[in-house]
Parts: structure tokens; C-alpha cells; sequence
């Protein structure tokens, strides 16, 4: 089988969601945010932002979204008719938590999205001058590259935030590149005294390894870590 080489996309198409709780199979997708971003000229091409109408919205006191706004007349038909058009011109999507967003596609009022994806909390080898932990919140990204944070949990904001940093990336196209690597898993070895270790480096707990911490790794992440790890037979991710 022939390896296909990654290339640096050129337009990307970065999206958030917000929602009414965390299952795509029972909740519903209360806001939605798009930016269509040039890498070549680290600049916003064009933006749009839709709230969809819900019956209930039991995390309002997170994102702050009235089931009474969702129900106000607006285009929201139309702001997904404009980022079906933003995708045509897109080579990638982007999110900050794309295990989250993704799912939410292909499900109504989201339509399938027929891009690649890349998470810029999982994927991006963050440059250590930044100090930032592995698998950073989008807030403490804004922050390390002197973005303000004046408001979280609404779509666009968030999508402004991460068009933001990655405007201030001044080698964008080798983080791209290097975040396109294949990815395998590896599981922790580490004592359980020793756990913090692992979770500082961005493994979780009993999530893709029974009973122990794991993490998928590119090999530019390998040489980050600092304890003894296992591959586990899988395959390439």
C-alpha cells in the first residue's frame, strides 16, 4: 500500500459547537460556530454563527444560551448553507476537541462534513517555550500566546480564539505538518504513586486502555515523554 505524504493545508475551516449535554445520541447541538482561516496568510476569510432551536437546555449556566434565543427567528437554515460553501474551499477542519465535535456531524440540524480533521489540543506539539501542559484548554492557549480571554462557551467566541493563536504561529505550516503524523497507542507504565506523571503528560485513566493510563503518541510526541511506556497492538491511528 502506498504511504500517502502529508501536505500543509492552505485553508482551514476551524468549528465549535455548543451544546446541550454531552451524548450526540440524546442531546442536542444548541450553537454552532465556523471561521474559514488562510494558513498562507494567517488571517479570518469569513465567519458564521447560528444558534438552533432546542425544547431544553440544562447546562445554561455554562454556555449561557436561553432556550427563548434559540427560539428567536434567525437563519439559521441559511448559516448552514454558508458553511457548506466555507467547507468546499477548506482542505482540513479544526477543532480544539475534535473526540467532541465530530460526532455532532451527520447529525441533524449538522450535516455531514467530508473533511479531514485535526484537534489543536490533541495533534499540535505546542513549542515548550510556551509552557503549556499537554492537551492545553483552549483559554490557557489564548494566554500563552497573549490573546485576552473576555468571554468562554459560546461557538464563534471560541472559534476567534483559536484563529487567533493560530494567526500568531510563525511556523504554522511544521505544526500542521507535524500534527498530520500517524499516531499509535501507548499505555503508561508507571507505579501508583507515580500517576501524576502520566497524567501531566496527557494520558487519561481507563479510557482507551482498561485500567490504565494511555495515549495516542506521534513520534515527534514520543521524545516528550519521561517514563517508560508500551505500545499496544493496534493499529496505526
Amino acid at each position: 500500500m502506498a504511504i500517502t505524504t502529508p501536505s500543509v493545508p492552505t485553508t482551514l475551516l476551524i468549528l465549535d459547537l455548543e451544546t446541550t449535554g454531552l451524548n450526540p445520541m440524546e442531546d442536542h447541538c444548541i450553537e454552532f460556530g465556523a471561521v474559514l482561516f488562510s494558513v498562507p496568510l494567517r488571517t479570518t476569510l469569513g465567519q458564521v454563527s447560528t444558534l438552533f432551536p432546542v425544547a431544553k437546555n440544562p447546562v445554561e449556566r455554562i454556555n449561557g444560551i436561553a432556550v427563548a434565543a434559540s427560539h428567536h427567528p434567525q437563519p439559521w437554515q441559511e448559516a448552514l448553507s454558508l458553511c457548506g460553501a466555507m467547507a468546499k474551499t477548506a482542505d482540513m477542519a479544526v477543532s480544539h476537541n475534535v473526540a467532541f465535535d465530530r460526532p455532532w456531524f451527520g447529525r441533524p440540524p449538522l450535516p455531514p462534513l467530508p473533511l479531514p480533521w485535526l484537534c489543536t489540543c490533541d495533534d499540535i506539539l505546542w513549542p515548550s517555550h510556551l509552557n503549556l501542559k499537554p492537551k492545553p484548554s483552549l483559554q490557557d492557549l489564548a494566554l500563552a500566546h497573549g490573546i485576552p480571554v473576555w468571554a468562554t462557551h459560546r461557538a464563534l467566541t471560541d472559534c476567534t480564539y483559536l484563529a487567533q493563536v493560530l494567526a500568531r504561529c510563525a511556523d504554522l505550516e511544521g505544526l500542521l505538518l507535524e500534527a498530520q503524523q500517524p499516531r499509535r497507542l501507548y499505555k503508561a507504565k508507571v507505579s501508583y504513586g507515580q500517576r501524576n506523571l502520566a497524567k501531566a503528560a496527557g494520558f487519561h485513566w481507563n479510557s482507551l486502555v482498561p485500567q490504565a493510563w494511555s495515549r495516542r503518541l506521534s513520534a515527534s510526541q514520543l521524545e516528550r515523554i519521561s517514563f517508560p511506556i508500551e505500545l499496544v497492538d493496534e493499529p496505526d491511528f
